[in-house]
């Protein structure tokens, strides 16, 4: 029977369904079902065909996985036994949409700053009820809730960014109805700087003393050099140059406990500067600034704490180079200095509580004279200020500066004539003029004070009865305030003074010292001699002598003995007079020349006596003649 039925030709096509799974559009990746429905048939070959492609044969089912654009279009199918066909199907099509776009927006813009906290949204406007996936790096590691991600639904923040956050970032949206994904984001690249650099400067440098002004300024990199650091164009949105200075709010810090400093009746804030006026030891801690601004970066790094010591106030010290005992055409170099300070001081000098206004020659804290004339003897201090307003030091020690002329024409006598003297002993000092004018008055420098000197009759100065309160420099000084032949006078409540020349001494004559006892008053027989500090010579007689002495031989002398040591003197050596004879080479002269001069006498008065003896002989042989 069956087989009967097999041969019966067909009066009626079967009718054959075809249906589609999902029914409505479909999206890339997902699986679409076709179906041919041919009822009761069996046995039937079902051929499958899509728009104009050549049919293909397959079961009653088609499956296309991982569905693609290329895959949409209309669909048939028809069944067929032997040499019979069905009806052909309906046609149903497939439609493929692309996924829904996610779009991956940045705030604030791809480039921020360290610390600054950043969001990235994505966003899909097709469809709802999304989940969303982010994705960091070439490794595309997804990122979740922790300590430095927060992920809300359609946002990722960053919280406090840094720069291991600079890579690129994308998204992606997933949900539990069709369709299930969204495309992959575009790769947004997060570019992370640093934020602008604080340094804080201090005027002036530490230590800053008690009263002074100090200003802490606070100072950020300019916009073009910080532009160029961080690679940035010259069309950012920081056009103007001068924007990059002018926006920021300074901040300013002190000490442990952060304390915000803001003007006071001690604190002045001035845009990028903060005045202490009339520094004292409470402000003696340490400082921190930083810039604030309206626009971004908001804020710059905090500055490195700078600290600065305050100090009792200022005190100048002068100091002389080589030394003060200077003879006329020497140089010499006076230098002024601040205790514990170098920076920041310009200087003024003082010679006998006159300022000076050659100030050129105080330049650098230094003042030079070269060559120096004897109209610069004097005290010499100097005084430094810095700052505005003006912070002023203390007057410095007094200097003196002693200069001997070459030839002097007034000279300061003493008697005994020596440099050192024992107390209770009596001293003489007078002013000799070669010229034989008179005016003249002895003056001297003892502890600091010029004074006249006390006991004074005429140019003649007397004192009875010395103490050491009377060390001091002795000079004659004239009605105008002319100053010459300044000698050091020194006295000693010791047992034993060095004897030694009052006076400069000719180069190239002899230099005798010896060591003098208080209570004999005579030269002691055994002495050690010292220069500069130096053994130079150790005697049995108790007296050194240098002869042809130089300008190697300055320096300061003192001898010492069982008995005790002397004080110390400046010995200094000048040149002779030009065109003048000392009295020492006058009589070496008389001496060398005497003999001769002697034996020209006697050879004179033996000629005088042989004309005159010749003459009475003609005189007696005339006579004669006259007689015969």
């Amino acid at each position: 029977m069956n087989s009967t039925l097999y041969h019966c030709p067909l009066t009626v096509k079967p009718h054959v369904i075809l249906t589609v799974n999902p029914q409505s559009s479909v999206f890339p990746g997902e699986t679409v079902t076709l179906s041919c429905d041919v009822g009761q048939l069996t046995g039937w070959t079902i051929h499958w065909r899509k728009d104009s492609n050549p049919e293909s044969t397959g079961g009653p089912t088609k499956t296309i996985k991982s569905v693609s654009v290329s895959d949409g279009g209309y669909y048939w199918c028809v069944a067929k036994q032997g040499y019979y066909y069905s009806e052909f199907s309906n046609a149903a099509g497939i439609t493929v949409e692309d996924l829904p776009t996610s779009t991956l927006t940045v705030k604030p813009d791809s480039l921020v700053f360290t610390g600054e906290t950043v969001n990235l949204k994505c966003v899909i406007e097709s469809h709802s009820n999304w989940r969303y996936e982010w994705y960091k790096g070439k490794d595309s590691v997804m990122l979740q809730t922790s300590d430095h991600y927060t992920v809300n639904r359609d946002t990722l923040t960053i919280r406090g960014a840094t720069k291991s956050d600079q890579d690129q970032y994308w998204c992606k949206g997933q949900r539990d109805e069709r369709p299930k994904s969204s495309q992959s984001s575009s790769a947004v690249s997060l570019t992370v700087k640093n934020l602008p650099t604080s340094t804080l400067t201090v005027t002036p440098d530490s230590p800053v003393f008690t009263g002074e002004t100090v200003n802490l300024k606070c100072v950020l990199q300019s916009h073009r050099n910080w532009r160029q650091r961080n690679g940035l164009t010259d069309d950012w949105r920081y056009n103007r140059r001068t924007a990059w200075t002018y926006d920021w709010r300074y901040e300013w810090y002190k000490g442990i406990d952060n304390v915000v400093l803001q003007t006071s009746d001690h604190y002045t804030v001035n845009r990028d500067t903060l005045t202490i006026r009339g520094a004292t030891e409470s402000d003696q801690d340490q400082y921190w600034c930083r810039g604030q601004r309206d626009k971004r970066p908001k804020s710059s790094h905090l500055s490195s704490a700078v600290s600065f010591t305050v100090t009792a106030e200022a005190r100048a010290a002068v100091r002389v180079s080589p030394q003060p005992w200077l003879t006329e055409g020497d140089s010499v170099t006076l230098i002024c200095e601040v205790t514990g300070s170098s920076t920041g001081w310009t200087f003024s000098w003082f010679r006998d509580d006159d300022h000076l206004s050659d100030s050129s020659r105080g330049a650098g804290g230094s003042y030079t004279l070269s060559p120096a004339a004897l109209q610069h003897t004097g005290v010499y201090t100097c005084r430094a200020e810095r700052g505005r307003p003006a912070y002023y030091t203390n007057y410095s020690n007094t200097q003196p500066l002693w200069i001997t002329g070459v030839c002097p024409s007034v000279s300061l006598v003493v008697s005994p004539s020596r440099s050192q003297h024992f107390s209770s002993d009596s001293l003489s000092l007078s002013c000799e003029d070669q010229s034989n004018s008179t005016g003249w008055t002895v003056r001297r420098y003892t502890d600091r004070n010029t004074e006249d000197c006390l006991k004074q009759t005429g140019s003649t100065c007397r004192i009875i009865s010395l103490s050491t309160s009377d060390t001091g420099v002795y000079w004659c000084q004239s009605e105008s305030g002319e100053k010459h032949h300044p000698l050091n006078i020194t006295v000693h409540d010791g047992d034993v003074i060095l004897v030694s020349s009052v006076d400069p001494v000719i180069e190239g004559d002899t230099l005798t010292l010896h060591c003098l006892h208080r209570s004999s008053n005579s030269p002691i027989l055994r002495a050690d001699f010292y220069k500069d500090g130096s053994l130079i010579q150790n005697q049995t007689t108790g007296e050194m002598s240098i002869t042809t002495v130089s300008k190697s031989h300055e320096g300061f002398y003192y001898c010492k003995t069982e008995k005790g040591q002397s004080l110390h003197s400046w010995i200094s050596v000048r040149v002779s007079c030009s065109g003048q004879i000392s009295v020492f080479n006058i009589l070496i002269f008389l001496l060398v020349a005497l003999p001769y001069l002697l034996s020209t006498v006697v050879l004179l008065f033996k000629c005088y006596r042989a004309r005159v003896a010749s003459t009475e002989d003609q005189s007696h042989v005339t006579e004669e003649q006259t007689s015969s």
